[in-house]
Formats: structure tokens, sequence, C-alpha cells
């Protein structure tokens, strides 16, 4: 499968878990995490589910991925998601080794992987991940988009 198209797919994947997040009127943001062609986790925004500041669809899905390959260490994986992530999902990536970063829309109030400051590139720290951004962007900036103009509308 050719590079361009093989991001595609696992982004599209994604866009299922961030439209499950929508579904339970939580930030429509979803992620998966793929090792070795398979996909080995997958998670969507649970923070209004859970009433938990953390359950982030990146947390959860590091935590699956993690239990899966029965390492903290997730070297050789590719995280897929929706919106460039915080600055706390950020360091998340750099603590577990993810190789790869792959994100659709960019978060311009919040995002730590290129647009309000970048983590996961930082000289500094131990872990640097490689970084493919815009994927599917405007699909997934218009999930996000739709889901904020509902709510303004409902309140």
């Amino acid at each position: 499968m050719e590079e361009a198209s093989k991001h595609e797919f696992f982004m599209r994947q994604a866009i299922v878990e961030a439209k499950k997040a929508e579904e339970k009127d939580d930030v429509p943001v979803g992620a998966v995490i793929v090792f070795e062609g398979r996909v080995i986790a997958r998670a969507h925004n649970q923070r209004e589910l859970l009433k938990d500041p953390t359950a982030h669809a990146e947390m959860i899905a590091i935590t699956q991925a993690a239990a899966y390959l029965e390492n903290w260490r997730l070297t050789g994986t590719t995280l897929y998601v929706t919106l460039e992530p915080c600055a706390m999902c950020a360091g998340a990536l750099v603590q577990s080794r993810i190789d790869t970063l792959v994100y659709g829309a960019v978060d311009k109030k919040a995002g730590a992987c290129a647009s309000v400051m970048n983590l996961v590139q930082e000289p500094r720290f131990n872990h640097r991940l490689n970084v493919i951004p815009a994927v599917l962007a405007d699909e997934c900036k218009h999930l996000l988009q739709s889901f904020f103009l509902q709510n303004c509308r409902a309140k």
C-alpha cells in the first residue's frame, strides 16, 4: 500500500472512533495505534463519560497498546489521531516511545506538536517522534467544527 493511502486508511479508522465520541456528547477526537501494519489499539475521547480530564483518545489508546504489547515502550508503533495532541498527550507520546505521530486537524489553541509548541520533537528530550501532519485534515476539522457549532446552538 502506498504511504499516503496507508496513512489515510488508518486515519479513517481514527475518524470512526471520533464519531463514537461525538455520539456520547464528547469532543470528537479518535485515535488508533498501529504496530506491524495492524491496529492494536483504538479509542475516542471519554472525558464526559468517565468524568476524567485525562481520558483523551490518545491516552486511552496508549494504555491499550501497552497492554497489548505487554510493554510500556511502544517502539515500532504509529499513532493516528484526528486532532493535533495537547501537551499532556504529547508528553505521553514521548514517554511511551511511539515512533511516529500522524494527525489530522491542527489545534491552534492547544496543539503541542507544532501549533503552540512542539514537545514531540524537542531536542532536549531523549526521544523524538516522526510527525506527519494534516492527513485528512479537512475531514477531521469539519467533525470538530460541526460538533462545536451544534453545541453552541444548543446552549
